[in-house]
């Protein structure tokens, strides 16, 4: 408690390079970040009410969360590459 008092009676936050804007709060990558931690706590979400209230088992959540991968993956590259194939 009295680093930090003393910190701020002596000034010292003045030779304090600011953090680049690239790493601030609002900047797209903090965003992006933040972003893909709520996307891991909304998976763990839904694996903790895969596993203990439906009851099935871990490795079918896995098997859920792979299958689901895959068939968004390929869904994803059909899309861009029929929007791919319009465009050009």
């Amino acid at each position: 408690k009295s680093d930090f008092i003393n910190f701020i009676s002596d000034q010292e936050w003045k030779s304090i390079e600011p953090v680049s804007s690239w790493f601030g709060p609002s900047s797209f990558l903090m965003s992006s970040m933040s972003a893909l931690f709520q996307l891991s706590m909304w998976i763990r979400h839904c694996h903790n009410y895969l596993t203990e209230n439906v009851g099935i088992p871990v490795w079918g959540s896995y098997a859920v969360f792979a299958l689901t991968t895959l068939f968004s993956g390929l869904i994803l590259g059909l899309v861009s590459e029929a929007l791919e194939r319009d465009w050009l």
